[in-house]
């Protein structure tokens, strides 16, 4: 079945959509000769309008049949509430006419298309969003494309949480996530344009400085938190946790909460709350806000593939700013394994250029973390980051020395930061010091936060390569390894002995803020006296995984040879040889005796 609508927008689109009529879907824009003698009487408003109006037809010409049969077919999918139609139509149709006709240009506008689905205002707004997503995405969005995204934004939510009722609304659930993460984007690209004062031009500062509300951080958090209580979708969640009966669950969420779409947007909201806090700096509550989603693949997130490794990425990247390093690395290795597993589902993705690049900056986190907390890694993920980060990961274990790989990587792979207080455009003196005296960059305040942490970790990789050639150790002795005073060492020792505990999670904890202190590191040791004593512990080898790759290796050599033809048998041309003493048997008789040639060997009769 899904093949067959599929089909639906191969090549041109035109066998099952040719009895679709486009003249009386868009009407007659013909002006018969209405305004050939009365130009004269003609206010300018309504010449505005009239010039308007015929520019549109000109677009609306120039628009190819087959995206206007598409855009109806669409149009009829949503009202009709067709989900399998309308995943059809945003996951395959809408992405190949993009690469076939728009890849270099804009879609049309909203009201070229508007004949087409009979100003149908709610199909206007999702158009508009696939429109402005389609611009940030392949284009350069200006200043009023920046704008009316957000009054688009702004209209679309407005419509789902000040209706009197639900909705009468079904979208895919790939399509409801998109709409949260592409508004955070363009709420992000807003920030990171609009603090950048000097390439403003005067007309840009004026409409900046008149428009202070629009992408502000209040507006964006409002619109997620307006949805998550809507949905009531944390009290959904604490319910199905409790074990609840789905008509208790109904009764207590509600009639919006009921609705997949207002219980996915609000499920949504909580990790886009997790994204907009992390990119605010504040790591604590991000995940505090997740407190009722658990992690792990039977969860709602891991649905939509985009979603999942949006999760684990931010939740990773709070727990190294949090300086929790053994949950990050859990995180990263859970979700990396997850791409490797998916690798040939991704390619049919149209979002897996973007799920390449979030895994690729994620194994750069991944090395940051086994630098600044060493663990046993993962046989798989630990090949792919020294082959990518390999130069980078040998020098952060070489303590201050490794300062600049930290640098480089956490910039690379950390998010785009942004500050929630806009330059203050609305006043020229302000906006000339602030010019004048720029403030720090978020992206570097956060690195300076972090760098700080690293560097008072820089001793501890060199007194752990001396401490793991000894069992007992004099400490003058280490002291002059150390090229250090006793005092001195015993600080170095006492900074090795805190970066070796951490807060990380344990079984059964419902919390991402839960947790208990453990020990991270395999080497520990105790001062008596004037001597010091180390114990390292040693993990027995996992043999498992060793067993399941190369048996899997044998496997695919056992199917190559078993599909390879078989070799020719050679010709026989020498004559039969009689043997002495059997010259009355006939040279014909079979073997009775001796060896028997067989493919890929000699067996024995």
């Amino acid at each position: 079945m899904s093949q067959q609508r599929k089909a639906l927008w191969e090549a041109e689109l035109d066998e099952d959509l040719q009895d679709v009529d486009l003249n009386l879907a868009i009407g007659s824009y013909g002006q018969s000769g209405l305004y050939d003698d009365a130009q004269s009487r003609i206010d300018e408003a309504t010449l505005l309008a009239v010039q308007q109006q015929m520019a549109q037809q000109a677009a609306f010409s120039q628009i190819p049949d087959v995206v206007k049969r598409f855009i109806v077919h669409f149009h009829q999918a949503v009202l009709d509430n067709n989900l399998a139609e309308i995943t059809v139509a945003y996951e395959s149709g809408w992405n190949r006419l993009t690469e076939k006709f728009y890849s270099k240009t804009e879609w049309p506008e909203a009201e070229v298309i508007a004949p087409l689905v009979n100003d149908d205002q709610i199909f206007l707004i999702l158009y508009r969003e696939l429109y402005y997503r389609h611009v940030y995405s392949r284009l350069q969005p200006d200043i009023d494309d920046r704008f009316h995204s957000y009054e688009n934004s702004c209209e679309l939510f407005n419509y789902l949480l000040n209706s009197d009722g639900p909705v009468p609304l079904e979208l895919p659930e790939q399509w409801l996530w998109d709409i949260i993460d592409e508004f955070i984007y363009q709420y992000q690209a807003f920030c990171v344009w609009r603090s950048k004062v000097k390439s403003k031009t005067d007309e840009e500062l004026i409409l900046l400085a008149d428009a202070s509300q629009v992408w502000s951080s209040y507006s964006v958090l409002n619109v997620l938190y307006s949805l998550i209580q809507k949905s009531k979708i944390n009290e959904h969640l604490s319910a199905l946790q409790e074990g609840k009966k789905a008509e208790e669950i109904a009764e207590i969420v509600g009639e919006f909460g009921v609705r997949p779409l207002y219980r996915m947007l609000g499920y949504f909201s909580l990790i886009g709350l997790l994204r907009v806090h992390s990119l605010l700096g504040d790591f604590t509550l991000a995940l505090k806000v997740m407190e009722s989603i658990e992690l792990n693949q039977k969860s709602p997130f891991t649905r939509v593939t985009a979603c999942h490794v949006t999760t684990y990425y931010y939740v990773g990247f709070c727990y190294i700013m949090l300086r929790r390093y053994p949950d990050a690395i859990r995180a990263f290795v859970s979700i990396l394994n997850f791409i490797l597993r998916m690798r040939q589902y991704h390619t049919r993705s149209y979002q897996y250029d973007q799920i390449n690049k979030t895994a690729d900056r994620m194994y750069a986190l991944f090395a940051i973390c086994n630098a600044l907390s060493p663990t046993r890694l993962d046989d798989n993920i630990s090949g792919i980051v020294k082959e990518r980060y390999g130069e980078q990961f040998s020098k952060m274990s070489r303590g201050e020395e490794g300062i600049p790989a930290f640098e480089e990587l956490f910039l690379y792979a950390c998010p785009k930061f942004i500050s929630a207080n806009p330059p203050p455009y609305d006043d020229a003196e302000l906006l000339a010091a602030y010019v004048e005296d720029p403030p720090v960059e978020p992206a570097q305040r956060h690195l300076a936060l972090f760098l700080s942490e690293v560097r008072s970790q820089a001793p501890v990789p060199t007194l752990r390569s001396f401490l793991k050639l000894y069992a007992s150790l004099d400490a003058k002795k280490l002291a002059n390894f150390l090229d250090a005073d006793e005092e001195e060492m015993v600080q170095q020792m006492m900074v090795m002995k805190q970066a070796s505990r951490s807060v990380s999670r344990v079984e059964n904890e419902k919390g991402l803020l839960d947790g208990q202190t453990i020990s991270t590191s395999d080497l520990d040791f105790v001062i008596d006296d004037n001597m010091v004593h180390i114990a390292e512990s040693t993990v027995g080898r996992r043999y498992a995984g060793w067993f399941i790759r190369n048996t899997e290796h044998a496997q695919r050599v056992f199917d190559t040879l078993r599909n390879a033809p078989l070799p020719a048998l050679p010709k026989l041309n020498a004559a039969p040889v009689a043997t002495s003493g059997t010259s009355d048997a006939p040279a014909s008789a079979p073997r009775t005796g001796g060896q028997r040639v067989a493919w890929g060997g000699v067996k024995t009769a």
